[in-house]
């Protein structure tokens, strides 16, 4: 049974119960609009209307055909990226609302102390919205009006804000104005901290009805779109979410309200913007980092990984990120790297210093939430945290970076620390490969500090034990991704017990990560041809020698390791002596594998000393023999990296054994086939 409707008023119709206006959004149910027919989706706690015939399908279908019939974006495959992104966006708001409790409680103590030294009580309106803070329960105030009362909590309070300690007003709401937020106003005069998001470019709108659902702190969502049939859109599932007071539709160009808002009153900055385009989000990184509040949330999707990810496009890339790409096998988290570059250059130029929280290749694209505070003196180490790499990548896959400035530790007069920041010296490594003698290209500029906050991830996890597999149905797969992205952490300074009651502590300025790339072991293997270990026997083969390995969460296969390359590569010869001998004539004179095997060059480590050359003049052809393994198996030892390493390598998959205490996804199956980006959106043609 269809019912038609007129103006805006809806009907929901579900089968096999009629619901009137009054009634719930429901999954499934049938809503006629203006002569137009559409389902509802659910996702999370939000509801969204597609129109009839490509909302439900289009999750089950993969024909070219489906995709396009879309006049507003909408894809189904993208709810891990969405799921994710309601947790970190909650993460990163608890501890905003703490720390402007902390501030607020912290002014009502210096007002206070002010007051009784003057000996006369101060006037509400004087003291930027003092009323209805827990600081003041109890005290007798004098309202603008001249009349005493005495702040009891008497208003009704969010059960959210209650949570984390915050006196609310009855309302509930932010003040719904687009690109703004009443900062501290609430109904009756009382203050209460504010939270507000910009989904800049929001299509359906579901971003927005999620984060106003399912981050119950929120104050205000402002969902911007170009497309006046998206914003139609909005407004139809705004109705349909009954969120008329939170959600402010625009339809207007982003990087215009963006601007606007970065020139316009400091309190109408967001706390958290959001950027996920069809493409790639590098025209709206300088609005967006200037229309952000000092320590607001970034939050970047680029899916453009065909021009940051590959180097096929190297003069695009360039343009778009400020960067040339990598060739190779870690291409994914040089494009990581390239993107962030791309957000730190936009914020150094107006005195704002980027902290990369939590960043992430995942299947067709990348994400990373990013926070931006306005520090100059932390600017000033951007140049000594970006690098150029030099990549062999016709050859045997190594690679080694150089930094462009140098960030020195210093002791000043005082006794203090301070830094020196001053040019590098170049270049750090020869135009051939120190592993294999082939040439090496160049890639970057990119980003060179840490990617990850590990406190940022644990909170992450924190979260999942107790929200529902029904409204985040990726929730394990979250869990998957972060405990690997975690694990990856275990190579920077970072590398503590995290508290979570603590803050979301900054990172040191000046920190490097030294391992920005993983490394693929049956890429390695198809070099030398020859057979690949298992991954427990290679993983105990570097804890043997001293060396840290994980996972890496960009690929499935993959490691991270602090073991320079040079061991990497002695470790693999010792698997051809050790396990897995190679064919006769399966290397060829010339090759990259034939230059690790049959002329291995010397490394050194950090002290001077070299790495005995245990299996230097080995024949190829008669690597099958075995009769090098005594002297591969002589024990010496390597004063590399600080500390004396064994050089004797061991594959114990004992060692290696990963100690999971319970099965996690830790990389995606695919969902459906012929599954990806989508096809762009067509709007109705003029």
């Amino acid at each position: 049974m269809d019912i038609e409707v007129n103006g805006s008023d809806l009907i929901r119709e579900s089968s096999p119960v009629l619901q009137g206006t009054e009634g719930p959004p429901m999954e499934g149910q049938m809503v006629n609009h203006k002569g137009k027919r559409f389902t509802t989706v659910k996702e999370g706690l939000a509801y969204i209307l597609i129109p009839t015939g490509v909302g439900p399908d289009l999750a089950k279908s993969s024909t070219t055909e489906d995709t396009q019939r879309q006049s507003v974006f909408y894809n189904p495959i993208q709810q891990f990226n969405r799921d994710l992104s309601v947790l970190a966006i909650r993460a990163f708001g608890e501890e905003s609302i703490k720390a402007q409790i902390g501030r607020h409680e912290k002014k009502l103590q210096d007002l206070a102390r002010k007051g009784s030294k003057r000996g006369k009580k101060r006037k509400i309106g004087d003291v930027d919205g003092v009323h209805g803070s827990p600081l003041m329960d109890g005290v007798e105030i004098v309202t603008q009006s001249g009349e005493k009362e005495r702040n009891v909590n008497e208003t009704a309070s969010d059960p959210a804000m209650e949570q984390l300690g915050v006196l609310t007003t009855e309302d509930g709401g932010g003040s719904g104005v687009a690109g703004g937020r009443n900062r501290g106003a609430g109904a009756k005069g009382g203050w209460k901290p504010h939270f507000s998001i910009l989904d800049a470019l929001s299509a359906t709108g579901l971003r927005a009805l999620r984060y106003c659902q399912e981050i119950p702190f929120t104050t205000s969502v402002t969902a911007n779109d170009l497309s006046r049939e998206a914003t139609s859109s909005i407004n139809l599932n705004i109705k349909h979410n009954r969120l008329d007071d939170k959600i402010v539709p625009l339809t207007g160009n982003a990087i215009s309200h963006m601007y606007q808002v970065a020139h316009a009153s400091p309190r109408s900055k967001y706390d958290v913007i959001d950027l996920d385009p069809y493409g790639t989000a590098a025209p709206f990184l300088d609005a967006a980092v200037q229309a952000l509040s000092d320590g607001g949330l970034l939050c970047v999707t680029c899916t453009d990984s065909g021009v940051f990810a590959s180097g096929g496009y190297p003069e695009k890339t360039y343009a778009l990120y400020g960067g040339l790409p990598i060739k190779g096998p870690y291409s994914h988290e040089g494009g990581l790297r390239l993107v962030l570059h791309a957000i730190a250059t936009s914020a150094a130029r107006y005195g704002l210093a980027i902290e990369p929280l939590l960043s992430l290749s995942i299947d067709f694209y990348v994400r990373m939430f990013v926070r931006v505070r306005r520090s100059p003196a932390e600017v000033k180490f951007l140049a000594g945290k970006t690098m150029i790499v030099y990549c062999c990548d016709q050859g045997c896959g190594a690679w080694k970076t150089q930094l462009l400035a140098r960030n020195k530790e210093m002791v000043d007069k005082k006794g203090g620390k301070c830094y020196k920041h001053s040019l590098a010296q170049a270049p750090s490594a020869s135009e051939h490969c120190e592993c294999c003698g082939f040439k090496t290209h160049l890639a970057g500029p990119m980003y060179a500090g840490p990617i990850q906050s590990r406190a940022f991830i644990q909170r992450i996890l924190d979260f999942l034990p107790e929200i529902s597999g029904e409204t985040y149905a990726t929730a394990g797969r979250i869990e998957g991704m972060l405990s690997t992205a975690l694990d990856e952490t275990g190579f920077t300074l970072q590398d503590t017990e995290v508290n979570v009651e603590s803050e979301i502590t900054h990172f040191n300025a000046a920190e490097i990560d030294t391992q920005p790339f993983y490394f693929i072991p049956n890429a390695l293997c198809k070099v030398i041809h020859c057979q690949g270990p298992s991954a427990d026997a290679l993983r105990g083969a570097f804890r043997h020698l001293g060396y840290r390995v994980t996972a890496s969460h960009c690929k499935a296969g993959s490691f991270k390791t602090n073991a320079p390359w040079p061991a990497i590569w002695h470790i693999f010869r010792e698997w051809v002596v050790q396990k897995s001998p190679i064919k006769e004539g399966a290397l060829k004179e010339g090759t990259a594998g034939w230059s690790i095997i049959k002329n291995i060059p010397r490394f050194s480590g950090v002290g001077g000393e070299n790495l005995p050359n245990t299996t230097a003049g080995v024949d190829c052809s008669n690597a099958s023999s075995g009769e090098h393994t005594a002297t591969a198996l002589e024990e010496r030892e390597w004063k590399g990296l600080g500390s004396p390493i064994k050089l004797k390598v061991v594959f114990d998959e004992v060692l290696g054994r990963e100690k999971d205490t319970k099965k996690i996804v830790r990389y995606q199956q695919n969902p459906r086939a012929n599954w990806g980006p989508l096809s762009m959106a067509k709007g109705p043609r003029k």
